[in-house]
């Protein structure tokens, strides 16, 4: 596969406030994401995986070290436009990225802003929502929607300007669990059929399931990267970090400790029931 975003040594801290001086954020980051990935950045709260994510489209610009995207350091001023086209950026809450008041005017606002054709628009802005399943609502306010369907129109809005990859922060944090099940069914939609390189900033391990590579983040560092059966099976280690596993996977742990004859790799609740059926069978 093509790599598409590099981080070298990445050190990070925020400015300093008050003459303080802050410690370092992120702390020797290696990682490189290929090109139509879905890789899920997993850690607990501060651990440093959303400051991670805001480098990936310049946002932050790196203390020490690199970060390319597609071959261009973003430290480099003249490429930040390019940089931010190749990777669109959703953020935790819709309510702060959508800025109109009828949905397709929303998904247009970013396509506008590059320039974009008004012919050459209509089609993506179609195509988007299409992508998304909100064709339906083009004519509706937004104000009417759903926390999942708000945040389905942010995506389209990103999906419109067609960037290589979008870089999704907690989009799912404030939904109920329809709503997270819709934005997950999306993006995964995206990058299974789409190819678009799919980023997700998540505390929840059921959603990190779904992707194709964990990294586990704690106190600015990468401590496990891996393929989620690889990185959830390493149970004693992610506890030690403070960090949850699906609850298929704990359980299956937690059988494994009474002395059962389990596999230590059950990730999903199907898998799960294999493994208990089996148990009970035999």
């Amino acid at each position: 596969m093509k790599e598409f975003i590099k981080v070298k040594d990445l050190y990070f801290k925020y400015e300093e406030e008050d003459g303080q001086e802050s410690d370092f954020a992120l702390r020797g980051i290696d990682l490189t994401i290929n090109k139509g990935e879905f890789v899920a950045v997993v850690g607990h709260n501060g651990s440093g995986k959303s400051t991670l994510a805001k480098h990936f489209n310049a946002i932050y610009l790196p203390t020490t070290g690199d970060v390319t995207v597609d071959g261009m350091n973003t430290k480099d001023d003249d490429r930040v436009f390019d940089i931010r086209k190749k990777v669109g950026l959703v953020l935790q809450n819709p309510d702060n990225q959508i800025v109109a008041g009828v949905v397709e005017e929303d998904v247009a606002f970013g396509c506008e802003n590059l320039g974009v054709p008004p012919a050459e628009i209509r089609h993506r802005v179609d195509e988007a929502l299409k992508a998304v399943d909100m064709y339906e609502y083009r004519q509706h306010s937004p104000d009417k929607l759903s926390g999942g369907q708000k945040q389905r129109v942010a995506i389209a809005g990103i999906i419109a300007m067609e960037p290589e990859c979008i870089v999704l922060d907690e989009p799912t944090a404030m939904l109920d669990p329809r709503g997270r099940d819709e934005v997950m069914e999306t993006i995964t939609k995206l990058n299974r059929e789409n190819g678009i390189t799919i980023i997700l900033i998540t505390h929840y391990m059921e959603e990190a399931v779904l992707a194709d590579r964990v990294v586990m983040v704690d106190q600015g560092r990468i401590f496990l990267d891996g393929t989620p059966r690889e990185v959830f099976s390493r149970v004693e280690l992610l506890k030690q970090h403070r960090l949850d596993v699906p609850q298929a996977t704990e359980l299956n742990y937690k059988l494994r400790g009474c002395g059962f004859d389990v596999p230590d790799s059950v990730l999903s609740e199907e898998e799960c029931i294999e493994a208990i059926m089996k148990l009970i069978k035999g």
